[in-house]
């Protein structure tokens, strides 16, 4: 049902917004831009304890911003770019005024 993909996509995207206001979440996005790294890796660049590290990047994972893989002991996180193009889109949506019948709607 079209709906009821629109509204999963709106919660993806209200996901990805509150995992992006967070500063320390867009410094772990930033580190993976270069590449998938492991938890050991991430974690070594904060002065967070691993447990806050490990809520930021679960966060992350759920708004399905990063994907996550087993490595051995440790988990090697990469970026995943479907959801940051429909926050794009999103954004790019805002950007454009809304049509009348829109309007009467809103």
């Amino acid at each position: 049902d079209v709906e009821v993909l629109a509204r999963d996509r709106l919660g993806a995207a209200h996901d990805a917004f509150r995992a992006l206001a967070d500063p320390t979440r867009r410094a772990i996005l930033d580190l993976l831009r270069g590449g998938s790294l492991t938890s050991c890796v991430l974690a070594e660049q904060f002065g967070s304890s691993w447990p806050t590290i490990s809520r930021h990047l679960s966060v992350l994972k759920d708004a399905g911003l990063i994907n996550a893989e087993k490595e051995g002991q440790f988990m090697r996180y990469e970026l995943a770019t479907t959801v940051f193009q429909d926050v794009m889109q999103k954004l790019a949506a805002w950007t454009q005024p809304l049509s009348q019948e829109s309007k009467q709607h809103a």
